[in-house]
């Protein structure tokens, strides 16, 4: 009764719409190839157009909403990622959880020469599957995440597609809870309730989480019910939340320091309550450290930290300043200087924060929510590193703002996955123009919105 009550209360334009959406995503999910450029954008775009006509003649009703968010997402359920190959690497650490071994003690590369194990399944497929980069590295995800990666696998099967299956509910379910406590945080701060349709049906979001599987879905969970606990001043729980966040994606550790100013009420106050400010920390570290603890080694620590040190001095992919500091350095020197660069530009990135957290008082919400939606931008804008899920913070933070070039870098993101793609060739080096495109969209809009102060109307 609930769903035919629901349905019936729409015309035809909107469920018209959720029935082509379901036919695209299909379509995504099942007759896509990375490799296959124009109908990668075009059915891209095309969900994007879909969803706006939705969202424009449909209007909100929550009921519907929810059974749209879960009906797009269950197209997925077992088809395998076609634009990550990630996966095989969370279906490899949950594996080695499930044989009892700690994943943080080994690389692929290094488990593989020892041989293959009986009660380990789909080996060899999963390292094939992986990559020579993912296989010759320690595994960077947090525990929480580990422990997902375990409960995937626990899934009824033996095979990947079951692991897939059983990851991919997990994923949905956190992105119905992300649903459940952004509607309510938006209408405890008096903002729109339908704000949230550009996160949960946004299709850059259902795509990278359900159809890709990452698992910063799991962490925007946590992290917006961290926001609204602390928002009906549960701020202890708060912080548990916050812990569970870091403890998926190492992202939120560095939005720490914006809540400074948090416990900052009244006006007259020049200084924070240090006492509940010193407790809002210690619960989020030691709730971290404890969700560590069962990897814990002084073997971990040296493959962990390697590991996430990498990022800022070896990889490179759909980067901004730092493309234009490198060609610099190759000016200037005539090699790549990555391994300064990517000594500098966290710095800055740092420096910015700090002014973030004690230069402006985020003792309120939605200025804390911009100032962490800001800090991540400049985060990402200097990083050397900027993979297409990293932006999924800045969708669903910038609801609680005034910003929306988020959802527009949403939109324009999909030219990341064309800058490596030759047709017809095997080259996948990046096509810097591609990039340069993007981030000329990106830039124009932020500087639209963040500095000349405009309102973008979506």
């Amino acid at each position: 009764m609930f769903l035919q009550s629901t349905f019936l209360k729409y015309t035809k334009i909107p469920l018209a719409c959720l029935l082509i959406s379901l036919v695209l995503y299909a379509s995504f999910a099942y007759d896509l190839v990375r490799t296959e450029p124009t109908k990668l954008i075009l059915l891209y775009l095309s969900l994007f157009v879909v969803a706006y006509i939705l969202k424009k003649s449909g209007g909100f009703n929550f009921g519907f909403l929810v059974l749209a968010s879960v009906l797009v997402r269950l197209i997925f359920l077992p088809a395998v990622p076609n634009l990550s190959q990630d996966f095989y690497r969370f279906i490899w650490d949950g594996q080695m959880l499930g044989v009892g071994f700690n994943p943080y003690l080994t690389t692929p590369d290094f488990q593989m020469d020892l041989g293959i194990m009986s009660n380990f399944p789909n080996q060899v497929e999963l390292y094939n599957g992986m990559g020579k980069l993912s296989s010759s590295h320690y595994t960077n995800y947090p525990p929480i995440n580990q422990i997902l990666f375990y409960i995937g696998n626990l899934f009824p099967g033996q095979s990947i597609t079951s692991s897939v299956i059983g990851m991919r509910l997990l994923i949905i379910a956190a992105d119905i809870g992300t649903l459940w406590f952004g509607k309510k945080l938006l209408e405890n701060l008096k903002l729109p309730p339908s704000r949230i349709w550009f996160y949960v049906l946004n299709p850059f979001i259902v795509i990278e989480f359900t159809g890709n599987l990452h698992f910063e879905g799991v962490m925007i969970f946590f992290l917006v019910w961290s926001l609204y606990l602390l928002q009906s001043g549960k701020w202890k729980w708060a912080a548990v939340m916050l812990a569970c966040s870091i403890s998926v994606k190492l992202i939120p550790l560095m939005f720490l320091p914006i809540f400074f100013w948090w416990f900052t009420k009244e006006k007259s106050q020049r200084i924070p309550d240090l006492k509940k400010l010193f407790v809002f920390y210690s619960i989020v570290l030691i709730t971290t450290v404890i969700l560590f603890l069962p990897f814990f080694s002084i073997e971990f620590i040296d493959n962990y930290t390697q590991t996430v040190g990498l990022w800022f001095s070896n990889f490179e992919f759909n980067a901004s300043i730092y493309y234009l500091a490198r060609e610099i350095g190759y000016l200037i020197t005539g090699y790549n200087e990555i391994k300064i660069i990517g000594k500098i530009l966290p710095i800055i990135a740092i420096l910015i924060i700090l002014y973030l957290s004690f230069f402006r008082k985020n003792n309120n919400l939605p200025t804390l929510a911009k100032s962490i939606l800001l800090a991540f931008t400049c985060y990402l804008f200097l990083s050397t590193t900027v993979h297409p899920w990293y932006i999924s913070t800045l969708v669903v933070l910038c609801l609680f703002t005034d910003y929306r070039y988020p959802i527009v870098w949403s939109i324009v993101i999909v030219l990341s996955y064309l800058s490596y793609i030759s047709i017809g060739t095997a080259d996948k080096s990046e096509k810097l123009w591609i990039v340069a495109l993007e981030y000329a969209i990106v830039f124009g809009v932020f500087i639209y919105e963040v500095i000349l102060n405009k309102r973008l109307k979506i």
